[in-house]
């Protein structure tokens, strides 16, 4: 009896194992039939969009052409037509002075600033005013109320000389800090 059980068991052992082989191989036979029953049926779905020759226009060659009228350049005739009046009102012009010299004395003599940026937060100016400390500079820092609200301004200066300015000018102008030049009276 031993036997016939051991028996019973591998032969439907084999079984198994020869239908597994038959189904995976099935299965991957309904997949492929899938697959090109698809790209079959988008073929045609192609084919049914592309247009019939009777629908496509006639070539270039074959159509009349109609010349392109012509522009019309109407401004060469009206403009010689047209006339404007102008009141020329005469005004007095300074010379021009050259700019590196100072404007002449009228009574004080006058010093230049330079600004070096304005900031809402006194971090910030003094964040630029250590920035120009490190390039041998003396700032200073202004705090400012107005319709903008409380403003840090950053001042270097006051400068005798024009000479002066350029040189604190173009130092800063090296680091990347723009700065606008302000002329005052000196005190």
């Amino acid at each position: 009896m031993a036997r016939n059980n051991a028996r019973g068991r591998s032969s439907g052992a084999k079984r198994r194992s020869s239908t597994r082989g038959h189904s995976s191989g099935r299965g991957w036979r309904l997949y492929g039939a899938g697959v090109l029953t698809g790209l079959f049926a988008s073929f045609l779905l192609y084919l049914g969009m592309l247009p019939r020759p009777a629908d496509t226009p006639p070539p270039a060659e074959e159509q009349a052409e109609a010349p392109a009228p012509k522009p019309r350049f109407d401004f060469y005739t009206l403009l010689p037509e047209q006339t404007i009046e102008v009141e020329v009102q005469p005004r007095e012009v300074e010379p021009a002075r050259e700019l590196g010299k100072p404007p002449p004395a009228q009574g004080q003599a006058q010093v230049y600033v330079l600004q070096a940026g304005a900031f809402r937060q006194r971090d910030d100016a003094d964040r630029r005013r250590a920035e120009l400390l490190l390039l041998g500079l003396a700032p200073s820092i202004s705090e400012t109320s107005g319709d903008n609200g409380r403003l840090f301004r950053v001042y270097l200066g006051p400068f005798d000389s024009l000479d002066a300015m350029k040189r604190a000018r173009g130092l800063t102008a090296a680091q990347g800090i723009d700065t606008l030049l302000l002329k005052r009276n000196a005190p």
